[in-house]
């Protein structure tokens, strides 16, 4: 069986807690090996090559050449670009951490760079991977509990990089907590539910002083077929009920997702709504059940699936960019205090139809 021969760049928080489960996995069914890591803290570059046995330690990825097929970018936002750029443009193929780059010119920088050299170029978005989501989009699609009307998706987190770090920066980020983590749920979103038609956001950094961007973001978006949703996250949560929590009401029922279990419930059967009761005689079943936490194994399988066989990714950097573009004009719209025009912007439209726009320039916001 061949294996691929993958660089790591960059070994801080997304790798020791995401990606080292499913390169180890990888590792273990002989299908992939870690030929050379890159970082320049010393100590986690150590920790991390000691790990999957790899002999060739740097901190410069210039020096990777020769040693890789493809590489796994985990790098600061704002270095993805250049580093996805570099490894393209000489043969490998990319797995970039999300997002795909800070700017639009960057990003259809990245795409048109790997459509030319033919290389494989895929956004590393999880979530459309997991048993989870996957199921609640066949429930939406077959209509199991109906038509659904309106979406709520909350994320509630602790998330205090220390001071100086590049996650407290917009230049870092590339905007904020929305851009930096909400392009998950958009990009999901725009998954379930086809094409956006408008949409609003509201962010600041209240209660998450350390970001330099937005800590906590409220986010609307109205679909052309009518569905309304909502996304609700903050970086600050000194608490939480929700954690990851998604709620899917629809005409026959609702789906309630509750990530950090694991776990899908189907709410049916409520009663008509009197005041001073809640829930009379609703039903509530668990109609599926999966192993909690962020699971990217499937992702990383996918994306050798595509080195080897030259399959597509199912979350191309084309779709990455759509997604991007909805929360740039939503930064847009929040800055003129207008609401965002999103059409266009599906994961099915043409992403070339749109033309260059100004909004994707994270210098704009000072």
């Amino acid at each position: 069986m061949r294996k691929v021969r993958m660089g790591v760049i960059g070994c801080g928080g997304i790798v020791e807690g995401a990606h080292v489960h499913a390169i180890q996995d990888e590792m273990a069914k002989g299908r992939l090996e870690i030929t050379a890591v890159c970082e320049i803290i010393p100590e986690r570059a150590e920790k991390a090559a000691k790990l999957w046995n790899c002999d060739y330690i740097t901190d410069d990825w210039t020096t990777m050449l020769g040693r890789v097929d493809a590489i796994l970018c985990a790098l600061p936002h704002d270095l993805h670009h250049p580093c996805g750029k570099f490894f393209l443009e000489n043969g490998v193929h990319v797995m970039m951490e999300k997002p795909l780059a800070n700017t639009e010119p960057e990003c259809i920088d990245l795409i048109e760079t790997a459509e030319r050299t033919g290389k494989l170029l895929m956004v590393a978005y999880p979530w459309r991977y997991e048993d989870g989501p996957k199921v609640i989009r066949k429930l939406l699609d077959d209509k199991t509990y109906g038509e659904c009307f309106q979406v709520s998706m909350w994320t509630e987190q602790n998330t205090h990089p220390a001071e100086g770090n590049w996650a407290n920066t917009k230049k870092g980020l590339g905007g904020g907590q929305f851009f930096s983590h909400g392009c998950h749920y958009i990009d999901l979103l725009l998954w379930f539910f086809g094409k956006p038609k408008r949409g609003i956001h509201f962010g600041n950094n209240k209660g998450t002083p350390w970001m330099e961007g937005e800590g906590t973001s409220q986010a609307m978006i109205e679909f052309a077929d009518g569905t309304l949703a909502y996304h609700g996250g903050t970086w600050g949560a000194a608490g939480t009920r929700l954690g990851y929590s998604f709620h899917f009401h629809c005409t026959k029922g609702m789906i309630e997702y509750d990530h950090f279990a694991g776990k899908i419930y189907a709410h049916t059967d409520i009663a008509d709504h009197i005041p001073g009761e809640i829930g009379a005689n609703e039903k509530c079943e668990l109609i599926y059940e999966h192993t909690s936490g962020k699971n990217v194994v499937p992702e990383m399988n996918h994306f050798l699936d595509c080195v080897l066989n030259g399959d597509t990714p199912i979350t191309t950097a084309a779709e990455s960019l759509q997604g991007l573009r909805v929360i740039w004009k939503m930064y847009e719209a929040e800055r003129n205090n207008t609401i965002a025009d999103l059409t266009g912007l599906g994961l099915e439209d043409d992403w070339k139809a749109v033309p260059l726009t100004e909004h994707g320039v994270w210098e704009e916001w000072e």
